[in-house]
């Protein structure tokens, strides 16, 4: 099969996803489209080259509706003969969008195409898209779960009960994720891969403590819902959980072949995709399957794994994976994750993996794998190998 190549990948700042976020005043086509104008410009390619432009977002409604993506690729710049899609894979869309592109590659349908991804949760909020009145689930789904599903909020405590993960150990992991993220921007390892200087990742916060995140109550907390599930300790809070943000991300793929044509570098290459379901009410356990079944696609073991980027969108989803998986902490998110950086949901794919590129080429790693847990009980996971 042909080589999938990634040749470029870039990301913004992350920022706030409220109206005094330094993102809130750019519209998500426009923020998406400089994204799009920095990718090909630092790969130095003609966008007319580009065969396709694939692009994730989750909240499709408002200033994200009518396909985001062609809006964005028009704003950029980009000749009209270029097309675009937007795909929804919930939080995993943008992943979603590089599995589409490779496998196009690889395929032979296209020989150069673009992943991207962009939300706006200051400008259209999650949630959004479901008008009063209108019911996204009709009748068969609640007469498979009679009990009825639950936010993720509720599945990350879920969670956190079924794998005993005490307060702890969940504000732990979230301590260090902030400590990891402002450790990076200190160290400029953000630097090469953000579309602007000159900001760091807004919700980063390099004086908080366990203490500090210890003080913080429980955000999800109902009376009804804890006489439903009265396993929950209620552990999960603002702190170690993900916030909302503003942010755009875009990687460029294209065939080795095509590289080759061009006198480009390639930097990695795709090694294995998965996509998998499991437990809607947990919801987010479903990256534990996909890391195994993307593991078996590849021929690989974990071992073999030099870094994973795993989707922090609360502690216990990370933790409950590697207790199961066995990785080792010191190679998980080692620039800090979405608790710290921040989760733009549509865009969190390709900034997952613009992250993961380049620490994998600093450290001089040669496979990574990325996973992304997603709502409705699904999830993604990639592997790539540096070249």
């Amino acid at each position: 099969m042909r080589d999938a190549v990634i040749v470029a990948a870039v990301r913004t700042p992350v920022g706030k996803g409220k109206p005094n976020g330094s993102l809130h005043g750019d519209h998500p086509a426009d923020l998406l489209a400089r994204t799009l104008r920095t990718l090909v410009e630092r790969a130095g390619i003609d966008p007319a080259q580009v065969d396709d432009v694939v692009g994730g977002v989750v909240t499709q409604a408002g200033d994200q509706a009518l396909n985001i993506t062609r809006t964005a690729v028009l704003a950029a710049g980009f000749p009209e003969s270029v097309p675009a899609m937007t795909v929804d894979r919930q939080c995993g869309s943008s992943q979603q969008a590089l599995h589409i592109a490779a496998q196009g590659v690889q395929s032979g349908a296209y020989d150069i195409a673009i992943a991207c991804g962009v939300e706006s949760m200051s400008r259209v909020p999650m949630g959004s898209s479901v008008l009063p009145g209108t019911d996204p689930f009709g009748t068969g789904l609640r007469e498979r779960y009679p009990d009825g599903l639950v936010g993720q909020g509720i599945s990350a405590e879920l969670i956190a009960a079924r794998w005993k993960l005490s307060r702890e150990e969940l504000d732990a992991f979230a301590y260090e994720s902030h400590r990891r993220a402002a450790e990076a921007w200190k160290n400029g390892e953000f630097d090469r891969e953000v579309a602007w200087t000159g900001q760091w990742d807004e919700t980063v916060r390099p004086g908080t403590s366990p203490e500090i995140l210890a003080g913080l109550a429980p955000a999800y907390y109902d009376e009804r819902t804890a006489e439903r599930f009265p396993e929950i300790a209620w552990k999960i809070t603002a702190g170690n959980a993900s916030p909302v943000n503003d942010g755009a991300a875009a990687v460029l793929v294209m065939g080795a072949d095509v590289a080759e044509r061009l006198g480009l570098r390639p930097r990695a290459r795709f090694h294995a995709f998965a996509v998998t379901g499991d437990d809607p009410l947990l919801m987010l356990t479903a990256i534990i399957p996909a890391t195994r079944k993307v593991l078996d696609r590849a021929g690989l073991s974990l071992g073999d794994i030099d870094l994973f980027e795993v989707n922090e969108a609360f502690a216990p989803v990370v933790l409950a994976w590697q207790r199961e998986a066995g990785a080792d902490p010191a190679r998980v998110n080692v620039r800090g994750g979405a608790i710290a950086i921040g989760h733009p949901l549509g865009a969190s794919g390709t900034r997952i993996m613009t992250t993961l590129l380049h620490a994998l080429e600093d450290r001089g790693g040669r496979y990574a794998l990325q996973t992304m847990c997603e709502a409705g009980g699904q999830a993604n996971a990639t592997i790539i190998e540096r070249l």
